[in-house]
């Protein structure tokens, strides 16, 4: 019987060596690959493993802080926590996710809709939670979920300080107020640095500060406190006693030009930004516009002092109390007959403003409007800061010309008013507008003489006499300079017939002046408007609180104030 061979087949020898050199070939390609991508080129591969456990974290920056003239923080940053996944590294039950959206006050489905699908390494689930809240999130010990130190601003002034600092975004970012005009110094630059997480994204080590976190700056502002608090607390009573829509008020150092208080009503809170209103969050004082009034009377008479041809006892005749140019008529409240041009200021005569006014070129009268500060910026660098309106001298008809005197046809702010009485209380010189602390003054600009500018000053000290038009303006023991001011609002193409601007500014002491305050209350509705009546006693409650706050030294007796008739101020019609 034949034995049993499997058949088997023979390669060919040749074939043989082709197939072993072709594996040969094969594992010399892998090594020169392997050894070309561990030794040469391994940034790939370490890009990808490092992407397995490493990141780069942001750092945030301490936002600086704004304080008061004398170092009292306005403005501060605290940190705070905020809880972010990473949508990756997440591994969570539903009970987990609803344990987390109910601590960080979300709804489950808003959670999972952030997580799910998402690509990105790093998602907020809530900002700024409250360190008792982040505490309890981190019990919850859930991988992928973190939280982040970042700060949230205060402040601890409230609303006293809100239209001046305005309020920052939920990225500390400012949005309004001198938190956005100096944003790049408060700001600072934030920094990073790398850790290792393990696999369920927790951070395990830190590897390395890339970058450190540079803090922004402090700031010093020129707001005195103590004033600004004053300020507040007399404009915030009047305005309800007058029943007034809004309000403003501004204090300046007379040498200076530094703000040393503002303030507007409405207001809102900047600690709860999420009642912040347009109307409340609009800084007045500096973004909205009036028609002044007879506040303007005095830079007139002080153009046509300067000009020549009158002096401060020229007579006018404002008999019979009207004055009639083409179809239109401007009239006094009050007829008086002949009155020196002092006496103008003094019962602020809107027929006696009229005919000095238009006993001048209508250049002159410009220039000195313009030279004053109306229709430019302060230079306050304040976000949205109006210039105002004066229309070129060449466009004025002769009605136009006569009205302009007595403050109608052109518009300024609040704070414009209050710098052009600068002219007055530093005997001529328009100060520059401040509102960060000097280390010292900065001179102004002589628009007018000494001489003028004391004669007007004279003037404005008649104003708040008995038979003046504001005194309720008097402060005991200090003698006042001051000017009140009553307008009709615009209203379509002409004037409210019950709708007014009061106004009152002025300065003490009238001797050595140191501080100028301007007040003003739009729409008072409670049964009287006159500024010398609702304005004036403002601006007589703050001057006086101011100087005593600054030490400043009296210039008249205490005994000073001498009771007055009530006389209403004399409004300026159209």
């Amino acid at each position: 019987m034949m034995p049993d061979f499997a058949p088997r087949s023979i390669l060919p020898a040749g074939r043989s060596r082709l197939l072993v050199a072709v594996l040969l070939l094969g594992l010399l390609g892998l090594a020169g690959r392997a050894a070309y991508l561990q030794g040469m080129h391994n940034g790939f591969l370490q890009q990808k493993g490092e992407s397995r456990y490493s990141r780069v974290i942001e750092m945030s920056a301490h936002r600086g802080m704004i304080t008061d003239r004398h170092g009292e923080p306005l403005a501060i940053s605290t940190p705070v926590e905020s809880v972010w996944a990473s949508p990756q590294d997440m591994d969570a039950t539903s009970t987990q996710i609803k344990k987390l959206a109910d601590l960080i006050g979300m709804d489950a489905a808003e959670v999972r809709k952030r997580i799910s699908g998402s690509q990105r390494d790093f998602v907020y689930l809530k900002r700024h939670l409250p360190p008792e809240t982040a505490a309890k999130v981190v019990e919850l010990n859930m991988s992928g979920v973190f939280l982040r130190r970042e700060f949230r601003r205060y402040y601890p002034a409230g609303e006293l300080t809100a239209h001046m600092l305005g309020f920052t975004d939920v990225d500390d970012n400012g949005q309004e107020g001198i938190e956005l005009a100096w944003q790049d110094a408060l700001a600072g630059k934030p920094g990073s640095r790398r850790v290792i997480k393990d696999r369920k994204g927790r951070i395990v080590e830190d590897v390395e500060s890339i970058r450190a976190p540079r803090p922004g700056k402090d700031i010093a502002l020129s707001i005195d406190s103590k004033i600004q608090y004053l300020a507040y607390r007399e404009l915030k009573q009047a305005v309800e006693a007058s029943k007034a829509k809004a309000g403003g008020i501004v204090v300046l150092d007379a040498q200076t030009g530094e703000v040393l208080a503002l303030a507007n009503l409405p207001v809102y809170n900047p600690n709860n930004r999420a009642k912040i209103s347009g109307a409340g969050a609009r800084n007045r004082a500096l973004t909205d516009v009036f028609e002044p009034g007879s506040t303007l009377k005095p830079f007139t008479v002080a153009a046509a002092l300067e000009a020549g041809g009158i002096e401060p006892d020229t007579i006018f005749q404002t008999a019979p109390g009207t004055l009639t140019i083409g179809r239109a008529t401007i009239r006094d409240s009050h007829k008086e007959g002949p009155l020196t041009v002092a006496q103008v200021i003094q019962k602020s005569s809107n027929v006696g403003s009229a005919k000095i006014a238009l006993s001048l070129p209508s250049q002159t009268l410009w220039e000195m409007l313009s030279h004053s500060g109306f229709g430019v910026s302060t230079g306050s660098g304040f976000p949205g800061e109006v210039t105002g309106r004066l229309r070129p001298h060449h466009t004025w008809r002769p009605i136009e010309q006569a009205t302009m005197s007595y403050g109608h046809g052109i518009s300024v702010s609040l704070l414009q008013l209050a710098r052009a009485y600068t002219l007055f209380s530093t005997e001529g010189e328009l100060k520059p507008i401040s509102l960060l602390k000097l280390d010292a003054p900065v001179a102004g600009e002589r628009v007018i003489s000494r001489a003028t500018a004391l004669a007007v000053s004279r003037m404005l000290e008649m104003v708040v006499s008995p038979g003046g038009t504001g005194p309720r303006a008097q402060i005991s023991g200090y003698r006042v300079a001051g000017k009140t001011g009553t307008a009709h609002k615009l209203e379509g193409n002409g004037y409210a017939k019950n709708r007014y601007i009061s106004t009152f500014v002025g300065y003490a002491p009238a001797s050595n002046p140191r501080l100028v305050i301007a007040v003003m209350l739009d729409e008072p509705s409670a049964g009287q408007y006159f500024g010398g009546v609702v304005a004036a006693p403002v601006f007589s409650q703050v001057m006086a609180g101011a100087l005593r706050i600054l030490s400043v030294p009296h210039d008249a007796p205490t005994n000073n104030i001498v009771s007055f008739p009530a006389v209403p101020e004399v409004r300026g019609d159209v």
